[in-house]
């Protein structure tokens, strides 16, 4: 059972991360947010990789590979603009629409059917996200639905869940093709060089700004290392349904630190609405 405490440890250093990096770089823009977070990280990756088992890689590994890194960087970006322009609280939770999705492709493309818990777990994820914009209820019964699109950080993060439940189908497949392992830290390495090389592209980047704060950098990359390194051991020991489920733990820990890091407001529903999305991904790849 040691898959469980690196699983919840998993969850609170993904948490932590982004509480970090909205803390320390939410005055920044969402590019220099994500180089920031990739500059810092990278070291760590680096001086790991060559202590890491290397696979025999064949042509279906770097095909996959190709896709997922501009995937995931898109994905990136519009993740740390939804955290910076919105509170932590109304933007994680909504990562628990990955396996709705994952579940609404698999019926529209592949026309399999979600099981009893599947449909339970769905409900519960909807409603969470009600629950979330729970006090607009007052301005009538669809105003909070329609808060989850009023809020920028919301909808960010609904279509970086998109993105999630493609990516996953896409890491399973590389996965299978190298190890848990490799596929982790090199994949993770691979996304800071694209970011590190293309994004000062695409929008300015203060360096002189990032780089006088190491010490906070360093708190936010080794964050990321460690999320990377506890998930890849974790999913190493059990099969990786169980150890996300309890990795999406990542969710209530976001709105908590979105409490008593930023003074976020109405946390009372808002946890309530993240503790039913919670249930709903438990429902959703335990049980559906």
């Amino acid at each position: 059972m040691l898959w469980l405490p690196l699983a919840f440890a998993t969850a609170l250093f993904v948490a932590t991360g982004d509480a970090l990096t909205k803390k320390f770089f939410g005055r920044f823009s969402p590019y220099e947010m994500a180089v920031a977070s990739s500059l810092y990280s990278l070291p760590f990756l680096l001086i790991s990789l060559p202590f890491l088992p290397f696979p025999e890689l064949d042509r279906v590994f770097w095909w996959t590979v190709c896709i997922l890194v501009p995937l995931d960087t898109f994905a990136f970006f519009l993740y740390m603009k939804a955290i910076k322009v919105s509170p932590l609280s109304l933007t994680i939770p909504f990562l628990s629409f990955t396996p709705v999705f994952m579940i609404l492709t698999g019926f529209l493309i592949l026309g399999e059917t979600p099981g009893k818990w599947g449909v339970f777990g769905i409900g519960f994820v909807v409603a969470g996200s009600y629950a979330l914009h729970g006090t607009k209820v007052r301005h009538g019964y669809l105003a909070p639905l329609r808060a989850i699109f009023k809020e920028p950080g919301s909808w960010l993060m609904l279509i970086v869940s998109l993105i999630y439940s493609i990516l996953a189908v896409l890491g399973k497949k590389a996965i299978e093709h190298s190890s848990p392992l490799f596929f982790a830290f090199f994949f993770l390495a691979a996304l800071d060089f694209v970011i590190l090389s293309f994004f000062p592209f695409l929008g300015k980047i203060r360096w002189a700004a990032l780089l006088r704060m190491p010490a906070k950098g360093i708190s936010v990359g080794f964050m990321l290392y460690l999320h990377l390194l506890f998930h890849a051991l974790a999913i190493s020991m059990v099969q990786a349904v169980y150890m996300i489920s309890v990795k999406r733990m990542s969710i209530l820990f976001a709105v908590v630190y979105g409490w008593l890091l930023f003074g976020e407001s109405e946390i009372r529903s808002r946890m309530v609405g993240a503790f039913f999305m919670f249930l709903g991904v438990i429902c959703i790849t335990l049980m559906g």
